[in-house]
């Protein structure tokens, strides 16, 4: 029969080897936990170089970023064409609305012998189209020969009515990119908006037409960059908002309903939208009528008599 017994005790050599053995794995368990070490440093060094990197690139987008969320020389949410210098047709500059701040209503001409127009327009609206068509040239003329001034503000109020591309309100970005960037080119560029203007309810033009029609006005290349970010998308909205909403500067309107909306010295024109010749005497009157006003001179006041 068998007989039991302890395992054998391991010589002094086999005892060496284990302990090599387990100092070993000791080493190399030491040397993970070093490379992990080493790894999470220099993950921390990374994160907090691009947390760095962030802040300053922040800081520099924060200089370089428009001085509002409204573009330059619209300050009362359009842009005011006068007669140029010499020729053409200039753009009146001003500062951007700053951020959180009020739009600033143009002050218009009361010498009685200018006519103020001033226009809402959507780029979608066909029956803006239709007044642009009809009387477009018209107004070119009487702004260039000083007989006029022209506001124009776009806004967007058909944003829904493009097949989900949002055409309105890319479109009124756009002026108001050109606004900032190429104002001398504004005149054209709403002319050519309308020449170009796609069908309600149709997908409208892309970033890339639209950025052509500003090209072909003579709109800076920087335009580009400013339209594809649809830089003034809020701007836009609250423009929108405020038109719709509140009291229209220069006039007895409480606010508009609907585009497009005309007014000649603060009196709005209801007129036939294909007729130019109703439309440029609405023009007429409305400026007789103001120069009757600025000409009206008060009763002066009987002086008191010693008593």
């Amino acid at each position: 029969m068998s007989t039991g017994g302890s395992e054998p005790r391991p010589s002094r050599n086999e005892r060496r080897e284990a302990a090599r053995e387990k100092a070993r794995a000791l080493r190399e368990e030491q040397k993970k936990k070093e490379r992990r070490n080493r790894l999470l440093i220099q993950g921390g060094v990374v994160v907090a170089v691009i947390a760095v990197a962030a802040l300053i690139g922040g800081l520099i987008f924060n200089s370089i970023r428009p001085a509002g969320p409204g573009p330059l020389n619209m300050a009362s949410d359009g842009i005011l064409l006068v007669a140029g210098e010499t020729e053409g047709i200039d753009a009146v500059q001003t500062p951007a609305i700053p951020a959180d701040g009020e739009p600033t209503p143009t002050v218009p001409d009361e010498s009685g012998t200018v006519a103020n127009i001033v226009v809402f327009v959507d780029y979608l609206c066909p029956f803006c189209g239709l007044f642009e068509q009809t009387n477009g040239e018209t107004m070119r003329t009487m702004v260039e020969q000083g007989a006029a001034t022209l506001e124009v503000h776009p806004i967007a109020i058909l944003t829904n009515k493009s097949a989900g591309t949002q055409y309105s309100l890319r479109a009124a970005n756009a002026a108001a990119c050109v606004a900032e960037k190429s104002p001398e080119a504004f005149f054209d560029f709403n002319a050519l908006m309308f020449e170009n203007q796609p069908e309600e309810l149709s997908a409208g033009l892309t970033d890339d037409e639209i950025f052509a029609i500003a090209s072909e006005a003579g709109a800076a290349a920087s335009v580009e960059n400013c339209i594809e970010d649809v830089r003034f998308k809020d701007w836009v909205q609250d423009a929108t908002e405020r038109a719709l909403t509140q009291p229209i500067p220069n006039s007895d309107l409480p606010s508009i309903t609907g585009t497009p909306t005309v007014l000649v010295n603060g009196k709005q024109y209801v007129g036939s939208l294909e007729d130019p010749a109703e439309f440029q005497a609405f023009v007429l009157q409305a400026t007789g009528e103001s120069y009757s006003e600025s000409e009206a001179t008060p009763t002066p006041t009987p002086t008191p008599e010693a008593g």
